[in-house]
């Protein structure tokens, strides 16, 4: 293994989504150090072509092991979807771990329920997402819901404005009342869990990929001996390829919201 212990964990995502990821990845682990690259010049990446998505985790992931990441986050569901699979072939001796819509927690929670799957158009659209659903749908009634302009809109920030719960009144108003429970299927959305809950009732429960994917980080950091001294205290580290003091502040803002 090339990677020592005290290296970083890299975690990317196209924006500020992936800091719901950070923020439980650095609850699981608080000794690690964390550098989050937030892709927001070319966000949101659900709204990309594949080859696009591709081109642009290679290039993340590359320029995070060149200042050496011991292991890399893929704190986004439509990278992972798309880029995943490739980025473990060409870096076969480096931890890497994706993310995926909740669907398994939420089948097992609700098992007989109405789950609605909020996500991106090309994760819903992916071959991966139609294989959760086959694997762990059971006998739920799984609605997918794309979201388009829901996560270019919360990377502007100002989540309490009427238009982003007009935004998600359009997506999800017609289920109000109907639904058990719903799955955040974009690492954007956690952001915006109370103003969806406003429209779909207060008793509906919420899954996202967050815990788990920290949990398989942990999990990985063990087996391959990787994990930080536990007498450490981690840092956390903010960079995006919009490089801007603002940019930088938002993503500091994120980080610390209480969702």
């Amino acid at each position: 293994m090339n990677h020592r212990e005290d290296g970083f964990v890299g975690v990317f995502d196209s924006g500020v989504g992936g800091i719901s990821v950070l923020r439980a990845l650095v609850s699981e682990l608080p000794h690690e150090d964390f550098r989050f690259f937030g892709d927001s010049a070319n966000a949101p990446y659900g709204e990309k072509t594949e080859g696009q998505v591709l081109d642009l985790s290679r290039g993340i992931v590359e320029g995070f092991l060149e200042d050496g990441a011991k292991a890399i986050v893929i704190a986004c569901n439509t990278a992972t979807s798309v880029a995943a699979a490739a980025l473990r072939s060409a870096h076969a001796d480096v931890p890497i771990i994706g993310i995926e819509p909740a669907l398994k927690p939420a089948a097992r929670a609700l098992p007989h329920g109405m789950i609605l799957v909020m996500a991106t158009e090309v994760t819903l659209r992916l071959e991966k997402y139609h294989e959760l659903v086959r694997a762990w749908g059971g006998e739920c009634e799984v609605v997918p819901v794309p979201c388009p302009g829901l996560a270019a809109r919360i990377e502007r920030g100002s989540l309490d404005a009427p238009d982003v719960r007009e935004m998600i009144e359009g997506y999800v108003g017609p289920y109000a009342g109907k639904v058990d429970g719903v799955v955040l299927g974009c690492t954007h959305y956690p952001f915006v869990r109370r103003q969806i809950a406003e429209v779909l009732g207060s008793d509906v429960s919420f899954f996202d990929g967050g815990a788990g994917t920290a949990r398989q980080l942990r999990a990985r950091l063990e087996e391959e001996r990787l994990l930080a001294a536990r007498e450490r205290d981690g840092r956390v580290e903010f960079a995006s390829s919009l490089d801007t003091p603002e940019e930088l502040e938002l993503y500091r803002s994120f980080f610390d919201l209480s969702v």
